[in-house]
This record gives C-alpha cells, structure tokens and sequence, in this order.
C-alpha cells in the first residue's frame, strides 16, 4: 500500500526595517602623563589626578617636579599633557579653559597662590586631534605655610567648540 505524499505549501513573510540617525558633533578631553612631569592616576581619562606628594623650599623633589624660590615663597609645578578632540562639528577651532573648583582657603598672613594656564584658544582646520603637550600646573606656597598642611583642589577643564 502506498501512502500518498502530503503537497507542502512553503510558507513565507517579509518586512522592512526603516533605519535613521542623527548625528551630532561631539568633543572630548583627556588627561595623559607628560614625560617631563609626574606620572597622573588616571591618565587617559577625562577625570586624572596630580600628586605632587610631599613638596618643601629646601631639599630634593619628586621626579617630574620643577621647583622655584622666591624671597618669601616656593612654587613646585608639573607638566601634564591635555588632549582635545571633536568630531562632526562645522566648528574648526574650539576655546580650553580652566578654573580651580573653589578659591584655595588662605590663612593670615599666607598669599597662596595657584597657576596654570587658561583661555587657550586655538583653530585647527581639519584636525581633530590637540595636543598640548607640556601644559604647566603649578602651586606656589608662602614660606609662612605651616608644615603639613595639604593642599588640595580640582581644575575644571572646558573645551568648547566655538
């Protein structure tokens, strides 16, 4: 007996798939160590740290550090390299700045002072990619400072397409 072969119907179905972006014009920064300063906790990111560590008028310094006196003060500083880079911007130079978070407290008779260099504005063409290389922050302190004090602040960096 012979059993009769089923017909099969393929079954079958279709779509489509609308696919939309939009792109947007972007900027980054980060920090990375310079050779000539001290090595950053953090470096390649956007959120690194400076330790100076124990810095003094008198006697030897960290590797990396630059140390200057004055008749009344000593300033210890360091290079950090601050990279920029912007994508998809009609914009072909941008604005870095940058800012201590909060004024350093200052104690009777102490002038303590804080430097870096700020409003650096540059136009690149097409490049994507800045690179200040070598870019110095620095901490002056008065000689009237008591021993153990410790400084600490932060530096707001803004890169701005402009």
């Amino acid at each position: 007996m012979m059993i009769p072969a089923l017909a099969s119907a393929q079954v079958t179905a279709t779509g489509t798939l609308s696919v939309t972006a939009t792109v947007n014009g972007s900027i980054n920064l980060i920090f990375n160590s310079d050779a000539a300063g001290v090595a950053l906790t953090g470096s390649g990111t956007n959120a690194a740290t400076l330790a100076f560590g124990n810095v003094s008028a008198f006697g030897a310094v960290a590797a990396g550090v630059v140390r200057t006196t004055t008749a009344t003060t000593f300033t210890v500083s360091s290079a950090v390299d601050v990279n920029v880079s912007k994508t998809n911007s009609a914009s072909a130079n941008y604005t870095l700045k940058a800012q201590w978070a909060r004024p350093m407290r200052r104690t009777p008779g102490s002038r303590r002072q804080h430097r870096h260099q700020r409003g650096r504005r540059h136009d690149h063409g097409d490049r994507r990619l800045c690179r200040h290389s070598n870019f110095p922050v620095a901490i002056t302190v008065p000689f009237t400072t008591a021993s153990g004090t410790v400084i600490s602040n932060t530096i707001n960096y803004t890169a701005t397409a402009n």
